[in-house]
């Protein structure tokens, strides 16, 4: 019993400490559930890209000259999409895109610029509490803390209301609603009830957020692994690497084409192939081919070709890399759902709606047993 009491009062002080936290993280978890899908469906109604009749999409050369001629210093990530509908893409930075027409290298604009200002938002929301500049770091160290304590709380929530002998009367209580109940007894049902049917999603979640909220617990995934951690990770998980090449690097696009022709050989069916076009000085060129939505690591393949010959000189798929790396790359979208495609993404929204449930009922119960403390306190 004391160890038992033990375990709810730690449950009560991590709800009260990170219950406004996990709230704003649970609510723009919700709005985040389809980014990619609704980005997507904004920016194809915006532009509405029609085929000419009987044409192909300019190839890689041909659309990148285009670029080059309408808007010389855009230099950056390129995507390209088997969907004829889909405008190309260039990526500058985290989220600089400008879209381009793939049969006429039209500079088209941003995409939408009203779904990305909104998904911007729920994201500086959900990861950095909205603060940016010098106070960026304060906002992920809040939102770090915020995941490790709902972690507590899930783990502790669990122990709590798991039945010592299952019944089916325990059953039904603590996985179905109760009619006629308000109040405290409504908040009770409702929190089991929650808590129930999503404890397994939140686990997940809560977990993979700890691990992309911490170096430490980013590298333990590697080592319980067995393996070494590819590259050094920074604040949040993220690699830290050289940086970005410049938007001013002079590209080569000659030669482009054959390169393209090898990685559509070879990739297989595509949705969307990516690269960042190769320098002058380089030696060799990337690309990233993805048979999924952009969150599925399984789906996607990485290509690294002689500039030269055109021979593939690394060839990397999912199930090539070791075992902490997967590990890393699966916890990394399971996070979102988006692993497990539209039906993980709907799992992940609804066990962030179900985090919302259960700190508002949380909140109102501990307010409830601080009343009726009060309320003690004075009568004695």
């Amino acid at each position: 019993m004391i160890f038992r009491k033990a375990i709810f009062w730690l449950h009560l002080c991590c709800g009260v400490a990170a219950g406004i936290l996990v709230l704003i993280m649970s609510i723009t978890g919700i709005a985040l559930t389809y980014q990619k899908q609704m980005t997507s469906w904004a920016d194809k109604r915006l532009f509405k890209i029609e085929a000419p009749p009987g044409a192909q999409p300019l190839s890689a050369e041909q659309l990148l000259g285009k670029i080059r001629e309408a808007k010389p210093g855009l230099n950056g990530n390129v995507t390209l999409y088997s969907d004829p509908g889909m405008p190309a893409s260039i990526t500058v930075g985290r989220d600089q895109v400008t879209f381009v027409n793939p049969y006429t290298g039209e500079i088209l604009g941003p995409g939408s610029s009203g779904m990305r200002t909104f998904f911007r938002v729920m994201t500086d929301w959900h990861r950095w509490l909205s603060l940016s500049g010098e106070k960026r770091p304060i906002g992920r160290a809040l939102t770090g803390a915020g995941n490790f304590l709902f972690l507590l709380i899930v783990i502790t929530g669990t122990y709590l209301w798991w039945p010592k002998k299952w019944t089916a009367r325990i059953f039904s209580s603590l996985s179905w609603f109760r009619s006629g109940l308000a109040g405290k007894a409504r908040d009770v049902n409702w929190h089991n009830v929650f808590g129930f049917w999503c404890i397994i999603p939140l686990i997940f979640i809560v977990a993979s957020g700890v691990v992309i909220s911490y170096p430490w617990a980013s590298n333990l995934i590697f080592k319980i692994a067995g393996s070494k951690a590819p590259f050094q990770t920074g604040p949040g998980g993220r690699r830290v690497g050289p940086p970005e090449a410049s938007s001013q690097r002079p590209i080569q696009i000659d030669g482009l084409d054959a390169l393209m022709n090898s990685v559509k050989d070879r990739g297989g069916e595509w949705k969307t192939i990516s690269f960042q076009p190769p320098t002058v000085d380089d030696r060799t060129a990337s690309f990233r081919v993805d048979k999924g939505i952009g969150g599925n690591p399984q789906l996607q393949t990485t290509l690294t070709l002689d500039k030269a010959s055109g021979k593939i000189i690394r060839y990397e798929q999912f199930k090539d890399m070791d075992s902490g790396r997967k590990a890393r790359l699966w916890l990394r979208f399971v996070h979102t759902g988006e692993y497990y495609g539209f039906l993980g993404q709907t799992i992940a929204g609804i066990a962030s709606a179900a985090g919302v449930i259960l700190v508002w009922t949380g909140l109102a119960l501990t307010f409830r047993r601080y009343i009726s403390w009060i309320r003690r306190k004075a009568v004695a």
